[in-house]
């Protein structure tokens, strides 16, 4: 079943949890679409009046926020032993060529690294726990998480909304059009990402071999 055929079957309650309950997972560490659950939600908020567009954008805001700011303490309690259990139960997304990436963008950009992390589906998983890891103080990592979280939440949900009240006709017939974009977006992203932390791992210094031991001379070699 379609995604958003799905979502006409629940009641408009069901759907502000299920945007704010995703999109917190996702921005705690769990790789889950947000983006896809938000913009499905946002167009059949367009065309069906039982949805409140502004409560959509406040649950999926509020779900951004908090679940950034669980991923930062939880990464702060956890630091680098976390990242590597969750490099072994998620290698695609927690591997060390992700890691290396999201550490490399953290030292480079700050607190910039949180706010347009919002936009990058993987930094988007990553933000919350990453800044906690590193220590990131929680002053700036608020900032820049409740910024982000309105500005990438609340936007995408005014900027689906308000494009599907102008092409309300042909959204009904291809709505599904918005979610390819939305996907295709995603993927090229993660494409980019991906190519961005191969390259980051590849550049990262090998780490040092332990010195071996000088082996002890034959009794004959020493006499």
């Amino acid at each position: 079943m379609h995604i958003q055929e799905w979502l006409e079957q629940i009641p408009a309650v069901a759907i502000y949890l299920l945007v704010g309950g995703v999109i917190g997972l996702e921005s705690l560490g769990i790789p889950l679409p947000g983006e896809i659950i938000l913009v499905s939600s946002a167009l059949l908020a367009s065309q069906h009046g039982e949805i409140d567009p502004l409560v959509l954008g406040i649950c999926a805001t509020t779900g951004a926020i908090v679940g950034d700011s669980i991923g930062y303490a939880i990464g702060r309690r956890g630091g680098k032993p976390l990242l590597e259990r969750l490099g072994k139960r998620f290698p695609k997304h927690f591997g060390p060529a992700q890691v290396a990436l999201a550490e490399r963008s953290f030292e480079k950009w700050g607190m910039w690294a949180v706010f347009f992390g919002r936009f990058v589906a993987l930094l988007r998983i990553f933000a919350g726990p990453l800044a906690g890891v590193l220590h990131m103080p929680y002053w700036k990592f608020l900032i820049a998480n409740v910024f982000g979280g309105i500005l990438w939440a609340g936007g995408t949900t005014a900027v689906i909304y308000y494009v599907g009240i102008v092409a309300e006709a042909w959204l009904k017939r291809f709505s599904w059009l918005g979610l390819v974009l939305a996907v295709l977006v995603g993927l090229t992203s993660m494409i980019v990402i991906k190519r961005r932390a191969a390259k980051a791992a590849a550049q990262a210094p090998a780490p040092e071999a332990p010195e071996e031991p000088a082996q002890a001379q034959p009794a004959a070699a020493r006499g």
